[in-house]
This record gives structure tokens, sequence and C-alpha cells, in this order.
């Protein structure tokens, strides 16, 4: 047998004894050691734990005595706002090396980051209430006497005990300057923000830009405008009125730009709904996108109000000062409450002083019984009636069924009860729909 034949022979051999494919082992590969992992739980993130208070009140002890270590042994330092911003660097650092022990570090970021966003906001809260109680601390006794509420300052000497003399004059020229000022403010910023949120154009951009200028605009510079146009060009007098007018030059951005922002949150689905239905603009806007945002405009208008009530330079410049009650708010001088805190702070008497910190616990007060009414008049959401729009929306249904009873009543009638000289009449009677048999 030659190579030839044998090779051929071999091969011949190796075909015939190679298994089918489907048979062969397949081939595997040896499982690798698989690494350890702890299980990973989520971070709870609304709930307080004990470790959580422990890790804030041991870095707050910490924080205290390093801070007090530093400034009664250590360092040269002195003065109470030093110490507490020292004493809140330290207690965030301490935290954080708290909270490192036991988390990782996403989990110290967060808790640092809402450690530090608490205690920013407890500190406004704590600054508001202290404001608030020195207030009405300095002028409690001056609070406690009802004179205080029931008479002006007519014919009072500085010299004059506690028991004699009021701010009835400043709560009245406030109340009416403070009408005047939103009585102007308030139409006028709402219809500005419906103009540049329904009528985009560059006429609504200019006077969007305009209205965000004038939020910095100066209070004083919002008197001396009054008080060169009204007072000096027309000849009006020193009185509410034009001090009412430099309130609302105040007060106007204010809410304009406020309700421009409110408006922007009205979702495009009701006003697209509304067009679709046939509705005009005018009507969308007052059906649909006023109700929608009441409360947020009424936040407008509340913001506009504290910026106009508690300014002085404008009043002192438009209106003047005066010690006797005036109603008339287009004749005289007319105080205000911020204006008579102002001038009696600076004289040297303590009483005077006295009335000056009590005057301010007025305007808290006052601003507090304005606001809660604005809020309660315009705070409701979008589709809540009050309870006289409730006893209207049920009379108006009454009618509306006794009028539908009558014309179906109307429609049953036979046709030779009806009169022979009345083909109009037949055709009521043949259509149900029909108006004039309403009343």
């Amino acid at each position: 047998m030659t190579a030839a034949d044998q090779a051929a022979a071999h091969v011949t051999q190796g075909t015939a004894a190679e298994p089918d494919a489907s048979q062969q082992p397949r081939t595997t590969i040896p499982p690798r050691p698989q690494q350890r992992r702890a299980a990973r739980e989520p971070r709870p993130l609304a709930m307080i734990r004990a470790a959580d208070v422990l890790s804030v009140l041991g870095a707050l002890a910490a924080a205290i005595c390093t801070t007090a270590l530093l400034w009664t042994q250590i360092g040269p330092f002195s003065g109470v706002l030093g110490y507490i911003v020292v004493a809140w660097c330290l207690f965030v650092l301490f935290y954080a090396v708290l909270v490192s022990l036991d988390e990782n570090r996403t989990a110290m970021r967060d808790r640092v980051a809402a450690v530090v966003m608490s205690s920013l906001g407890a500190l406004v809260v704590i600054v508001l209430a202290f404001v608030i109680g020195y207030t009405f601390w300095s002028g409690w006794k001056a609070l406690v006497h009802l004179n205080f509420y029931t008479h002006d300052m007519r014919a009072i000497q500085i010299t004059d005990p506690l028991t004699k003399g009021g701010v009835l004059h400043g709560i009245v020229g406030t109340l009416i300057e403070i009408a005047i000022a939103m009585g102007i403010a308030m139409p006028f910023g709402l219809l500005a923000a419906v103009f540049m949120n329904e009528v985009p154009g560059p006429f609504a951009r200019f006077t969007r830009t305009v209205v965000n200028a004038m939020t910095a605009l100066p209070d004083v510079l919002a008197g001396l405008f009054i008080y060169a146009t009204l007072i000096l060009a027309l000849g009006l007098q020193s009185s509410g009125l034009a001090a009412g007018c430099a309130l609302a030059v105040n007060a106007l951005p204010i809410t304009c730009r406020a309700a421009d922002v409110v408006l922007r949150l009205v979702p495009g689905g009701l006003t697209e709904a509304s067009y679709a239905l046939g509705t005009g603009q005018w009507r969308t806007v007052w059906h649909v996108t006023l109700p929608t945002m009441r409360s947020g405009l009424a936040t407008a208008v509340i913001l506009g109000a504290a910026r106009a009530i508690g300014e002085t330079a404008p009043v002192l410049l438009t209106a003047g000062a005066t010690n006797n009650l005036n109603h008339n708010p287009v004749n005289g001088a007319m105080m205000s409450l911020p204006l008579f805190a102002f001038l009696k702070v600076q004289e040297p008497i303590s009483n005077e002083i006295t009335r000056a910190f009590g005057s301010a616990a007025v305007l808290l007060v006052l601003v507090l019984v304005l606001f809660a009414v604005a809020r309660a008049i315009g705070g409701r959401g979008p589709g809540q009636l009050t309870a006289g729009q409730q006893r209207r929306v049920v009379a108006r249904s009454r009618r509306d069924l006794a009028r539908y009873t009558r014309r179906a009543r109307a429609a049953q009638v036979p046709m030779g009860a009806l009169p022979a000289t009345g083909p109009s009449l037949r055709g009521q009677a043949r259509n149900p729909h029909h108006d004039r048999w309403a009343p």
C-alpha cells in the first residue's frame, strides 16, 4: 500500500470515527470566585433615628465647649456674634465627622446639607421671633392703656405720661393710605401681569423689563416723583392721597412681578380646553386663568401691601406729619404708624420711645389682620365657592329646574287645545326647547 492510500484510509477512519456535533461535550468555563458584597439597604430620608439625634447633640456640645475654650483660654477673641458664627461652623464640622463614622460619603453629604439648611431656617425663625418679641416687650407699657388706641397726640407734650395720647391718628392714616395705594396698585398690577402673559410680543417684553427694574426703585425716589408731579406741578397739597399714590408706585412692581410669576404656572391644558370650547380670550382669562390662580394672586397682593405699608420716606415727603386725627385724604397732613414710630424713637424721653415701639406693635397686628383677610378672600382653591356663591348657585339651579318643568308640561299640551290663530304657538308646542315658553 502506497503512502497516498494509507493517508486516504486514515482520513476515512477519522471521519467515520468522529462523533456527531450535537453529541460533543460543551466547553465549560470554571466559575470564578465571586466577591462577597454586603447587602445595601436604602437610606431612610424622612425618618429621624436615635443616632441622628445623638450626633446632633454631641456635635453641638463639642462645638460650644470648643468655642468657649477658644474664647476664654486660647485666643484673644470676644463678641457674641463671633462666638455664634464660630460655634456654628465647628458644629457642622463635628457633625460631619460623627456621621462619617457610620455612613458612607453620600449619606454624610446628605445629612450635613440637611443640618445646614435646617439650622439656617431655624436661625431665620429665631431672629423673627426675637424682633417681634422685643417690639412687644418694649412697647408693652403703652399697649396696656386703652387711650393708646382711642386718642391722638393733640396737645400732648413729650413729658406727659403714657396714660395720655395715643396712635389713633396713625392707625386711621395708615388704613386710608394703604387703601388708596392698593386701590391703584392691585388692578393695574394684575392687568399688567395678564397683559404680559396673554399678549406676547416686544411691548410685553419691554413692560416686563420695566417692571423688573422698578422692583429695585428706592422708596425715596417714589416720594420725590409724586412730590414733583402732584404737589409741585399740579398744585395738590400734602395729603393722604399723595402719600397713597407714592405707596402705590412702590407696591405696583412687586404686585405685578409676583402675579406674572403666578400666571406662568397656569396649566396650558386649561386654557387650551377653554379655547377649544369656543370661548374667547377675555372670558378664558376671567373664568379660567384668574380663578385657577386665585390664591397665588392673593399672595402677590399681600407682597405688594407689605412693601407699601411699612414705608416712611414717601409718606414724610408727600403727606407730612401731624399730631391731629385727619379723616380727609385730600386735605391736610396725615400721620401713619411707620412715620409715627420713626419720629418718636428719636426722642430722648423713655415714654416717647415706648410709644414708638407700641405703634410698631400695633402695625404688626394690623398687617397680620389685613393679610388674614386677604388670604380668606383670595385663598380659596380653584372651584371652591363661598357660602353666598353656593346659595346663588342653588337658587339658579332651582329656577332652571322650574323653567324646564314648565317647558316640558307645555310640550305635552294637545294640539286641539292651542288657539286656532296661533301658528307660532303650534310650532312652539312641537319644539320643547323653545325659550318663549320660559318666564
